[in-house]
């Protein structure tokens, strides 16, 4: 249940050719602190929860549990969080061994892109496509929990 992942900002959207599924997400906090945020989201029809533990040294790695509710229950708990809720189109990616998931934000975060790799050791090599731009790793302004108190569009 340990979570390996890397972040980099998106420079083109030229992955959108590339991407094989892209779902609408909506998604609020219950708990935003590091040590244990707790994320309800609704993706597509799905709706879903995740705990997760504070970042390592690194930034790549922490404790991640995610369990799939009902949507009608996903609904209704996304209406008692904290205030400041995240709007995106996920994207994914095909890139060798890899899947990419690309986040374009909208509403309060409007102009942010992000893609994800989840890893499966913190060394571990994959591949970097074109439109891949700087990495974000360890800059905590850019987990989604910030992002939901603290919008893009105010930076």
């Amino acid at each position: 249940m340990i979570e390996i992942e890397r972040k980099f900002l998106v420079k083109s959207n030229d992955f959108k050719e590339q991407a094989f599924t892209h779902n609408k997400i909506a998604q609020g906090y219950l708990s935003s602190v590091p040590e244990r945020t707790v994320r309800v989201r609704i993706k597509g029809e799905r709706g879903f929860i995740t705990i997760k533990g504070i970042s390592q040294q690194s930034g790549m790695s922490r404790f991640e549990w995610e369990n799939e509710i009902p949507l009608d229950e996903a609904v209704e708990l996304l209406k008692l969080c904290e205030k400041g809720k995240i709007e995106k189109t996920r994207y994914e990616i095909k890139a060798g061994n890899h899947v990419y998931e690309v986040d374009e934000f909208y509403g309060e975060n409007e102009g942010l892109t992000m893609a994800e790799i989840e890893l499966n050791s913190e060394s571990e090599a994959f591949e970097k496509p074109d439109w891949l731009g700087e990495e974000v790793t360890n800059d905590e302004r850019f987990y989604n929990a910030y992002l939901s108190k603290k919008p893009y569009k105010d930076w």
